[in-house]
């Protein structure tokens, strides 16, 4: 009996260990009100090759550019489809199709880290943390390669990488931009198509 009592308590034991280090990982994994915790899980989603997985924790200039892009690209197809004659109506609609049917800012991330290779560059470079520099809402995390990322505090506590941000901003003023030469051109056509119909 006291045999069997023994087993029984050595498997609970067992099986009980993953439990117990899944919560003791949980306690200690830093908190992303920290630069160090926001670093690691970017690493993480850059490990599972999930680029959305961290728009999270991004600086809060680069996820308004990404809704940003999502935004103009939509209107813009829409106009596009509603008022430009083919075959520029198939080829523009197509080209701003992905962005427009993105479901919002982190697909839109997804996308551009793709296209600019940015998870490969990422996974070469991330590493262990060294050391971590605060300076008010700046901070810098220094890998044990000797590789610097930038973040800045948002407004809810949580640390924001920097280091895309330049990039994002200038494809959501491109897409604006964008947006507002396929309004001018949808508006002439559209013109144009009225005074034909009043011939």
């Amino acid at each position: 009996m006291d045999r069997r009592r023994a087993i029984v308590y050595v498997a609970g034991g067992v099986a009980a260990l993953p439990v117990l280090w899944f919560a003791w990982s949980w306690l200690t994994y830093p908190s992303d009100h920290t630069p160090k915790g926001a670093y690691l899980r970017v690493m993480s989603a850059v490990n599972q090759g999930k680029p959305e997985a961290f728009f999270a924790y991004l600086e809060t200039e680069a996820r308004h550019s990404c809704y940003t892009i999502q935004s103009y690209r939509k209107k813009a197809r829409d106009r596009v489809l509603r008022s430009y004659p083919e075959p520029e109506r198939s080829r523009l609609a197509a080209e701003y199709k992905a962005e427009a049917e993105a479901h919002g800012g982190p697909d839109i991330f997804a996308m551009e880290a793709h296209r600019h290779g940015w998870l490969t560059r990422l996974r070469r470079d991330m590493s262990g943390v060294k050391m971590v520099e605060i300076k008010g809402e700046r901070a810098t995390v220094e890998t044990v390669r000797g590789t610097r990322y930038p973040f800045r505090r948002r407004k809810n506590g949580i640390w924001g990488l920097t280091l895309f941000t330049a990039t994002l901003v200038s494809e959501a003023d491109k897409a604006a931009r964008d947006y507002r030469m396929v309004v001018k051109a949808a508006n002439d056509y559209d013109r144009v198509r009225r005074e034909h119909a009043g011939k």
